[in-house]
């Protein structure tokens, strides 16, 4: 996930920009899920179980008897696909890579083109995930490749062992990818060592990046965090375990614990305005999670949507849905969820159209957003 503007925009988003190019001056880059944020497609099993964006963010302990386990397109991926409704399952004791998804489709962008970052290569297809950057697009392809378009180039160079993939993840101004053995790599802007894992991090299972930081989940459910830490974003709360997914905002973390339980952190700059998005709402038990700019989305069990953050733009005001929602992607100061018919909708800032969805994603396969476009794959070539 991460934050792009055009020019034209209101007070909101000139604001918006002239913090990304504050962070960027001190060699902060930003994804969504937002990223990102995205805050999207794979499968995430746990002991045969099938397991189910970009920012300014402590942990409970994981139920011993039940386990809310979403479906592995919205577990192994801050751009999951549209799945049903997942049911409660057996604790399981540990996590899997995930594998490629076998539906691939084509890509439809919207938004915000000030950098390229929605023309979408020609011939373009068999794309199993999107990943959305702050001014940069990220595919997977079917074959395990990737594909860059957008930016100011440094996005684009990636590097020659990345073939193997099977997730992504977009930041500010670098993308990283996780490969079929458990292992990260990263490629772009390098300024908050945000391409530099730490040497212990072992196999991973999801990676999340969004402005200058990355979240890895490892395979025994704990979790990573190398990057930026201007505001306490990679201070992973002391015990932090059963995690299921993990999602990377602007400037905060956040993870989902086996039991439904949201644990956020990080969003602590005191030269910044309050978001409120590290106050998870009392009581939420969810199965999937995004984080955004500032503020953060969560799929409940039964399919409902609950948001908490900042609101300037009503991006945590979301609309009444006709069916249950499978998967939610938060991007700059909008926010994006998939119905379990496939169906896309949007809400919160418009500035640059990245809340108006085009009549041509119908059925979405993966999605993301990223500060001022989004990302769809739609079913298909």
């Amino acid at each position: 996930m991460l934050i792009a503007m055009s020019a034209g925009q209101g007070l909101e988003e000139v604001t918006m920009v002239a913090m990304r190019g504050i962070r960027r001056g001190r060699a902060i880059s930003s994804v969504t899920g937002v990223g990102a944020i995205v805050a999207l497609a794979f499968s995430l099993s746990a002991c045969g179980s099938s397991a189910a964006s970009p920012t300014t963010p402590p942990g409970q302990a994981a139920s011993p008897t039940t386990t809310i386990l979403p479906p592995a397109s919205q577990i192994a991926t801050p751009t999951p696909t549209a799945t049903p409704a997942p049911t409660l399952a057996p604790t399981a004791t540990a996590l899997t890579i995930p594998t490629i998804p076998t539906k691939s489709g084509s890509v439809v962008a919207w938004g915000d083109d000030s950098s390229g970052q929605t023309d979408v290569p020609k011939n373009l297809a068999n794309v199993v995930q999107v990943a959305a950057g702050d001014e940069f697009s990220v595919a997977l392809k079917a074959d395990g490749t990737v594909v860059v378009w957008g930016g100011d180039g440094q996005e684009t160079a990636i590097p020659s062992n990345v073939n193997h993939v099977v997730q992504i993840s977009a930041g500010s101004s670098f993308a990283v990818a996780l490969e079929s053995d458990g292992t990260v790599v990263g490629w772009g802007d390098n300024s908050d060592k945000e391409l530099d894992p730490p040497a212990t991090l072992g196999k991973v299972v999801q990676v999340s990046a969004a402005g200058g930081h990355v979240l890895a989940l490892r395979s025994d459910g704990t979790v990573a965090a190398w990057g930026s830490d201007a505001n306490g974003e990679i201070d992973v709360p002391a015990g932090l375990a059963n995690v299921v997914q993990v999602s990377a905002g602007y400037d905060f973390s956040a993870a989902l614990e086996r039991d439904g339980t949201v644990v956020v952190w990080g969003d602590k700059n005191p030269t910044d305005q309050a978001s409120g998005v590290t106050q998870v709402p009392a009581g939420l038990v969810a199965r999937s999670i995004s984080a955004g700019y500032y503020h953060c989305l969560a799929v409940t069990t039964d399919g409902k949507v609950v948001a908490w953050g900042a609101n300037d733009s009503e991006q945590s005001t979301p609309p009444a849905f006709s069916l249950p929602v499978s998967t939610v992607v938060a991007g700059g100061d909008f926010s994006l969820a998939v119905t379990t018919d496939g169906k896309v909708v949007a809400w919160g800032g418009n500035g640059s159209g990245e809340a108006t969805v085009p009549a041509s994603v119908t059925t979405a396969l993966s999605v993301d957003a990223g500060g001022s476009h989004a990302l769809a794959v739609v079913a298909g070539s």
